[in-house]
């Protein structure tokens, strides 16, 4: 069975899944932001077999999500995030919100996120670019773009 092809479609959500729509994708890039870089570490923390790692491994840096840069003399490589990934990661950070408020429980959420500028602990807030005040689906209109489907 072939997969359809979400890069082709003329939606931003969808050339987005194609990238990393595959479940282990966000996962190995959420690993990489928080410091573990080599093969070995992602590996172990996601328990994730080693081919379909470096499937996932190879997918992100043909996308330019990541980086893939020697480290060793040997052919070893370390994972960073490009300027591409990181702004994926602040995506991430959205789902994490979500998932903390819907999913964590009595529990709480399992991570809190400490602002730079602030030092305070924080959660993401969605806001417009152009005002500044928040911006939620129920605050906005889809209108169609320039790269819109005829």
């Amino acid at each position: 069975m072939q997969r359809t092809d979400f890069g082709r479609m003329a939606c931003s959500i969808a050339r987005t899944l194609d990238v990393i729509g595959e479940p282990w994708s966000p996962l190995v890039l959420r690993d990489v932001w928080v410091g573990l870089t080599r093969f070995e570490q992602l590996q172990a923390d996601l328990g994730i077999s080693r081919k379909v790692l470096a499937e996932r491994l190879n997918h992100l840096v043909e996308h330019g999500v990541l980086e893939r840069r020697p480290y060793d003399r040997r052919p070893r490589y370390e994972y960073v995030l490009t300027q591409k990934g990181a702004e994926l990661v602040d995506l991430l950070m959205v789902m994490a919100g979500w998932g903390d408020k819907w999913l964590a429980g009595e529990a709480g959420p399992p991570v809190l996120y400490r602002h730079h500028a602030c030092g305070e602990i924080s959660g993401v807030d969605l806001r417009c670019t152009r005002c500044g005040e928040p911006m939620h689906a129920s605050d906005v209109d889809p209108l169609p773009g320039p790269g819109a489907a005829a």
